[in-house]
């Protein structure tokens, strides 16, 4: 169902969960520990010892699980400004490295700060300069200041416009923003609802935000937030996790994002995994196979019909969406990738999960049936 579509992962990782990174301890251990239950989510063969991934991971781990052991073609690094973590959980180093390192497959980064801690906007220049094709800005809702979460708003003139500000005066057009899945045991009020993106949306018409994991909570303010704003598009990462363990969970919350906007929406979707802190090929396999039931498109489409997803819908929502987002050439892209290190066996088997990684031996099952290659 994939083999002619050019997968573009929308968000990459490479964590460094080791306590030795831990600021705040209380906070960083329970994101280890929901990050660990979603990896075992996956189901055998995904199933990774939680203290063994309590280290800090290569980039060469979420280099290898995208590209040996899935059908992922190429990626976008994320470095995250998560500073109960030393380093901001995925260090910014780390996206420098993996984008110059194999400029082919990562093939930019975002830019990421958080707004609360000094100097952001000397910081947003400081990443630009470092990069070779920074791609946007990534921001989280709340800050971590003093030992404390701080949340604040993405419609705030005062902190949330200058740095948009910023980002189009470097010539980045794009601002990705975390909401929906809240961080930590620390209160948040609605940092994490997507209703602020609504006034940064109408303020910066001619800059492009996306709701990372739009949906996941607040469907429905999510869907009018699609069918009002054309500039507002929604990144599907950790939803791989859902359609691969949960598909008509999935089919229920796809259709309602699609239920007001119609078609159109389809076209602001874009795949996204957030690998490590999940297996990129469970999700993949199962959105190649995907299909709306029919009992779902009958009762969902309020002012539209939500159309069965069609394998050019599934193209847009693997990499097209997100090429046409950042401009860039789907046909290039592949032929840039076309002989390298990470060329996949040519009858399709792949490597089993973390066989190539420096987890291989914190796998809890044996993956079910799978062929190694050598």
């Amino acid at each position: 169902m994939l083999d002619d579509i050019f997968v573009i992962d929308g968000v990459a990782h490479c964590f460094d969960l080791s306590p030795s990174n831990f600021a705040h301890e209380r906070y960083a251990a329970a994101v280890n520990g929901l990050l660990g239950a979603v990896i075992a989510a996956q189901g055998p063969g995904y199933d990774l010892d939680p203290k063994q991934i309590e280290k800090d991971w290569p980039v060469e781990d979420t280099a290898n699980i995208l590209f040996r052991e899935s059908h992922t073609d190429a990626a976008v690094f994320h470095p995250l400004p998560i500073f109960f973590y030393k380093d901001g959980m995925s260090g910014f180093a780390k996206a420098v490295a993996a984008t110059k390192r194999w400029p082919n497959r990562f093939i930019g980064s975002y830019v990421s700060v958080d707004p609360l801690r000094p100097d952001p906007l000397g910081e947003i220049e400081r990443q630009f300069e470092l990069l070779d094709r920074p791609f946007g800005l990534k921001v989280y809702p709340v800050g971590y200041v003093d030992g404390r979460v701080v949340p604040w708003r993405m419609d705030d003139p005062k902190v949330g416009f200058p740095l948009y500000e910023k980002a189009r005066e470097l010539g980045m057009t794009s601002i990705a923003v975390h909401k929906s899945m809240p961080l930590g045991p620390a209160p948040s009020g609605d940092a994490f609802h997507p209703r602020d993106v609504e006034g940064a949306a109408q303020a910066f018409p001619e800059l492009t935000f996306s709701i990372v994991h739009g949906g996941m909570a607040f469907t429905e303010e999510t869907a009018w937030l699609l069918a009002r704003f054309q500039n507002i598009w929604v990144n599907l990462e950790t939803f791989n996790v859902i359609i691969s363990q949960r598909s008509r969970l999935f089919a229920e919350i796809l259709a309602q994002m699609v239920t007001i906007g119609g078609e159109d929406v389809i076209h602001r979707l874009y795949w996204g995994t957030g690998t490590m802190n999940s297996h990129a090929r469970p999700g993949l396999e199962a959105f190649g196979n995907f299909e709306f039931p029919d009992d779902i498109l009958e009762r969902t489409g309020m002012f539209f019909s939500v159309p069965q997803l069609s394998h050019e819908h599934k193209r847009a929502i693997l990499g097209g969406n997100l090429a046409r987002l950042h401009g860039l050439d789907v046909a290039e892209l592949a032929r840039a990738v076309a002989d390298d290190e990470f060329v996949r066996d040519p009858n399709g088997l792949l490597p089993a999960p973390y066989s190539t990684t420096s987890v291989s031996d914190a796998v809890m099952t044996p993956f079910p049936g799978e062929v190694v290659l050598a």
